[in-house]
C-alpha cells in the first residue's frame, strides 16, 4: 500500500499486480534531455546517424545559470525569468545509453567549447515498457 503524504485517500494496493518481468539483465533506461530549441534538428540528426529513431519531444521553460534574460518591450527593460526549452526523452535498451549521450552532445552543443545554456541529460533506469498494440513488455517494446 501506497500512501501520498498530505492527500486523503489517495493510496494505491500494488499487491494484486502482476510483478515486473525478469529480462535477462537487460536494463532500460530514459535518457531526458534538455537542450536549446534552435538546435532540435541537430540533435535529431545526430541521434539519427547511430540508429535512435524514436524520441518525444516537448516544449518546456527553465531557466539554470543564465538566470533568465533582459530584453526591451515598448522602451521598457523586462527580465524574462523563463526561457523556452526543449526536452527529449528516449528510452534505449543498454547498447543505446553512451551512443544517444554522444549524439546529443554532438547535436546540442553550440560552438567549439559550448555555452551556457546548452541544455543537460539525465539518465533514469526504467523499470517496464509495455508496448500498448502488442502488450509487449521490456526491451522488445522500444
Amino acid at each position: 500500500m501506497i500512501r501520498i503524504a498530505g492527500v486523503a485517500d489517495a493510496s494505491v494496493d500494488y499487491s494484486a499486480q502482476e510483478s515486473l518481468p525478469d529480462h535477462e539483465g537487460t536494463n532500460v533506461k530514459l535518457i531526458i534531455a534538455i537542450v536549446q530549441p534552435s538546435r532540435l534538428e541537430q540533435v535529431k540528426e545526430a541521434l539519427t546517424e547511430v540508429e535512435v529513431f524514436r524520441l518525444t519531444v516537448l516544449d518546456c521553460l527553465g531557466f539554470g545559470r543564465q538566470k533568465g534574460q533582459k530584453t526591451a518591450f515598448r522602451g521598457q527593460d523586462v527580465s524574462v525569468n523563463l526561457l523556452r526549452k526543449v526536452q527529449l526523452q528516449i528510452a534505449v535498451n543498454d547498447e543505446f545509453v553512451q551512443p544517444t549521450i554522444n549524439a546529443i552532445l554532438k547535436g546540442a552543443k553550440t560552438g567549439e567549447k559550448g555555452q551556457i545554456g546548452d541544455g543537460k541529460i539525465f539518465i533514469l533506469p526504467m523499470d517496464d515498457c509495455i508496448r500498448i498494440r502488442t502488450g509487449e513488455r521490456g526491451p522488445e517494446a522500444i
